[in-house]
Parts: C-alpha cells; sequence; structure tokens
C-alpha cells in the first residue's frame, strides 16, 4: 500500500523554485535514499514531506490513513543538540510528544514504547546517562529511537551517519535495515553516501533540482545516472 505519493510537486524557496518534477511513491516496507549532490533539493523534498513546506504545485497523497504526526523524523544535528543536558531516557521518551494531544503526562502506553525502542537499539545500558556525554554514534542511536517513538508506519532519516567514523557508520546503516526488515518499517533517507545507499536501500530517487530517476536500487545501478554518479564517488 502507498504511504506517500508525490504527483507533479515542486517547492520554491525563497520565490525561486527548488525542486521540480516529483513524481514517486514511497510504499509500506520500502527503504528508500534519496541522492545528489549539494543544493539538489533533498532537504526541501524532506521538509514538504513532514509538511513544513507547501508544493509551489502537484500533489502529496497520504494513504494508509498517514498523518504528519504520524512520521518519525531524525534531522541532521547540530552543536547545541549534541550538548543537550538530558538523559537518554528523557530524550527518546520525548519522541512521544506528537502523540500526547492536549494531554500533559506521558501515559503507560508512552513509558512502555520508549522502553521497547532503548532496548531495540542497543541502548538500554545507556538509558540513565547524559545525553551530551555520549558518542557521536550513541547519540544517533538514542535519536533513532526517539523517532521510533513517534510512528509505527514511517521514519524519515536527514544524512544520519553524517559526522560518524567508519565503525559507527557502518553499525548504524546496519541498524536501519534491520529495523527496515525486521519490523517493515518504512525508510526514506536522505545520503551522499550512495555507495552505500544501494548497499541498503530498496528504492533510489536521485535529485539535481529536478527528479532525475526513481526507480530500484538495481535499476540505478544500471542506469546512466547510477552510473555516472557512482563513478564519481568512486573517484573521491
Amino acid at each position: 500500500m502507498a504511504l506517500i505519493t508525490c504527483q507533479d510537486v515542486s517547492f520554491a524557496y525563497e520565490g525561486n523554485i527548488a525542486v521540480s518534477g516529483l513524481n514517486f511513491t514511497v510504499r509500506n516496507g520500502d527503504y528508500l535514499c534519496i541522492v545528489g549532490e549539494n543544493g539538489s533539493g533533498k532537504s526541501t523534498l524532506i521538509k514538504g514531506l513532514l509538511r513544513l513546506m507547501s508544493p509551489k504545485q502537484g500533489n502529496i497523497l497520504m494513504g494508509d490513513g498517514l498523518k504528519p504526526n504520524e512520521i518519525g523524523y531524525l534531522p541532521q544535528q547540530t552543536a547545541a543538540q549534541r550538548d543537550f543536558p538530558a538523559s537518554v531516557y528523557e530524550v527518546v521518551l520525548s519522541g512521544r510528544l506528537g502523540s500526547r494531544g492536549i494531554f500533559p503526562f506521558y501515559s503507560h502506553e508512552d513509558k512502555k514504547i520508549a522502553g521497547e525502542n532503548i532496548q531495540k537499539l542497543g541502548i538500554d545500558s545507556l538509558k540513565h546517562r547524559c545525553y551530551r556525554e555520549l558518542s557521536g554514534g550513541q547519540q544517533q542511536r538514542v535519536l533513532l529511537a526517539r523517532a521510533l517513538c513517534s510512528t509505527r508506519k514511517i521514519l524519515l532519516l536527514d544524512e544520519p551517519v553524517a559526522g560518524l567514523d567508519p565503525v559507527a557508520t557502518d553499525e548504524l546503516y546496519r541498524l536501519i535495515e534491520l529495523i527496515n526488515k525486521e519490523t517493515g518499517l518504512t525508510i526514506v533517507m536522505v545520503s551522499h553516501d550512495v555507495k552505500s545507499a544501494v548497499m541498503y536501500a530498496s528504492h533510489m530517487l536521485h535529485l539535481h533540482t529536478t527528479q532525475v530517476f526513481y526507480g530500484t536500487a538495481k535499476e540505478y545501478l544500471n542506469s546512466e545516472t547510477g552510473k555516472a554518479f557512482l563513478g564519481g564517488a568512486q573517484n573521491d
């Protein structure tokens, strides 16, 4: 079943078209990776999927009863966020805020879901640690657990491995793949690491201020766009 469908969508930023010609569908269980050079429109598209920006033209359709506040989101971290003075448990539990509505206190169900995701991400031993004392890889696991608390359907990840060392990068990629395969949770991930993207993703969306390619990872590997981009990535 389709969760998100973009039909002839374009977005404008400060009066100028940032990205256009978007026609693709994200289905239940997909692992879609969005790639492209800096300024190609990747982050703009993510903001649009989160309903933080409205399309200048076209339609974004949500299926399977999906609501914007049911999308788990892992943004790029800022320096201020890395120094956040809260416990791991408090950070993860805050992922339930979007489901609280008018109720000011966390429910037993909220706490149960937070605990389950802490275990799922293998950070139970860090539960009472201060978030800002953790390594970059540990922090990303905490933020991923927090994002999982917001959804049972789809995760949007914006450069989740940015700034991580190779070991932590590989661990996080494998963890995201495991979540996708074992739980069936749909993944939409922005990445500059196209070589890893085609290894883990089921589908690829390549942007260059317009939609250049959309299809399966296998199709991308055999496409002229994929060959050209992967060749450039291999020569970096």
